[in-house]
């Protein structure tokens, strides 16, 4: 339910800095919600006193001022923050972040894919493996590079939900339970 809720609030955000004439780009938005998501994982005091219950909503609007003050934040960001802070949604920054990115990479047709390979990746082959899932998903994919060598060759790509496995270890576990299967 928290995702659900983290969209709602990023689809809220996105309806306003995406309107014709808005002071602030989407992509500015995320810059300064991102800025501000650093700032309150960095402070433990600050997230201590945003998130908890016997702290007064005054105090804590005084608090999410002044760092809002002192980051240098958009007053829309501000009265985003504001919302958030008077609904008890802080704790639900960091997925209403993500969502956010989200949304602005849907707009932009842009997927991120997560890709894990059992060694590093030259520059030509992660440009080989990003056109590659372009021409599957039909979208520019912006790839985040790791690497597992649990793998011991080939692949792993997440895109969202949709995991495509063309690694080593993979096709060692498909034949595992096609045996196993096949035994039983």
């Amino acid at each position: 339910m928290s995702i659900a809720v983290a969209n709602q609030y990023a689809k809220a955000l996105m309806e306003v800095v995406a309107r014709p004439g808005a002071r602030l780009s989407p992509e500015a938005a995320f810059t300064q919600l991102e800025t501000f998501a650093e700032t309150l994982a960095a402070a433990p005091e600050l997230k201590g006193v945003m998130l908890s219950p016997a702290v007064p909503r005054e105090a804590k609007r005084r608090a999410m001022g002044r760092v809002s003050d002192l980051l240098g934040l958009d007053a829309l960001i501000r009265n985003f923050l504001d919302v958030i802070t008077a609904r008890r949604r802080v704790s639900l920054f960091p997925l209403i972040t993500t969502a956010f990115r989200a949304q602005i990479d849907e707009r932009n047709g842009v997927v991120r894919a997560q890709v894990a390979a059992a060694r590093p990746l030259d520059a030509a082959q992660q440009a080989e493996v990003a056109a590659s899932l372009a021409r599957v998903t039909g979208k520019q994919v912006l790839c985040d590079y790791t690497v597992d060598p649990s793998l011991v060759g080939g692949l792993s790509v997440k895109i969202g939900s949709t995991v495509y496995d063309g690694s080593v270890q993979g096709q060692l576990e498909g034949l595992r339970r096609r045996l196993s299967s096949a035994a039983h």
